[in-house]
């Protein structure tokens, strides 16, 4: 039993150990409620060094009484009012354009009260950051804001949506950070604030005790794998077993037209091509009928 616990321990370690910033859930982790490191984050996209964040919340769950609810996976506010929603996809399928739309309208619905005016609506930056270029350009990130056609002039309704390409890993402020987000081991990381964090998460005690929903989700993945291989296991094996018996009830017809074709005083040749079976086996029917 202890072995196996000392297994475990190690193999959760192994788990924990190769979690990077690209891991969702371990995102989520290193953004919750640490204002300095969502201030990095918001800092390096938007260019801005004077952002301040207020607060920082992880999946946090839009309601709407009307269609589509919605979890956020970090929502951020900063000292100007205005709101951040930063979701990390590492599916392609899980950033499409209209799903940056309709979580930018979800948070203007959330955001501004009964009885306020609509100059009141804060300004909403919607932020994806995916492990593909979706976008196809090949830019490091996308900045994308209504304008209008006959002028080329922005709209500014306040609301803003950006693609960052984890791709690009150069030099610049957001390349380095973009290495950040594959990055494993703490003292490898070009951002002090995700090194503090990342330190703290991996490799202490309270670290791993907060992170016990992302080794149950992993041990919840590792039983449904378990669980799918011996379902399959279990199914190559009645396959082979139907094999079998197909085989064996098809050799017991080929014996039993054998036995009738001989015992109508078929020659041994006329009964192996039409009985299927091997000449052996015939002249061995044969001597059991004429014994």
């Amino acid at each position: 039993m202890q072995t196996t616990e000392v297994g475990q321990n190690s193999e959760i370690k192994q788990v924990i150990g190769s979690l990077c910033m690209m891991n969702n859930r371990f995102m989520n982790f290193m953004l919750d409620d640490n204002k300095k490191a969502a201030q990095v984050f918001l800092r390096v996209i938007l260019g801005d060094d004077k952002i301040k964040v207020r607060n920082v919340r992880i999946q946090s769950f839009i309601q709407n009484i009307y269609g589509h609810s919605s979890q956020l996976d970090i929502l951020a506010q900063d000292s100007k009012g205005r709101y951040f929603n930063v979701e990390v996809q590492r599916s392609d399928e899980g950033a499409p354009a209209r799903r940056a739309r309709f979580y930018s309208s979800i948070l203007d619905t959330h955001f501004l009260q009964p009885g306020k005016l609509y100059e009141e609506l804060p300004d909403t930056y919607v932020i994806f950051i995916t492990e593909n270029d979706v976008l196809h350009d090949n830019l490091p990130l996308y900045n994308i804001r209504r304008r209008i056609d006959e002028n080329a002039k922005c709209f500014e309704d306040g609301s803003r949506i950006i693609y960052v390409n984890s791709q690009r890993r150069d030099n610049t402020a957001l390349g380095k950070m973009m290495q950040d987000l594959y990055c494993t081991e703490p003292k490898n990381l070009h951002y002090h604030e995700f090194a503090e964090r990342m330190e703290f998460l991996k490799y202490s005690k309270e670290g791993e005790e907060k992170m016990t929903d992302v080794i149950e989700e992993y041990a919840a993945r590792k039983a449904e794998a378990l669980a799918k291989e011996v379902a399959k296991e279990a199914a190559r094996k009645a396959a082979k077993e139907a094999a079998k018996k197909a085989e064996e009830k098809e050799q017991a017809n080929r014996i039993e037209l054998a036995q009738g074709l001989l015992a109508d005083g078929m020659s041994i040749e006329f009964t192996v091509r039409h009985s299927k079976l091997t000449e052996a086996e015939v002249r061995e029917l044969a001597s059991k009928l004429s014994a």
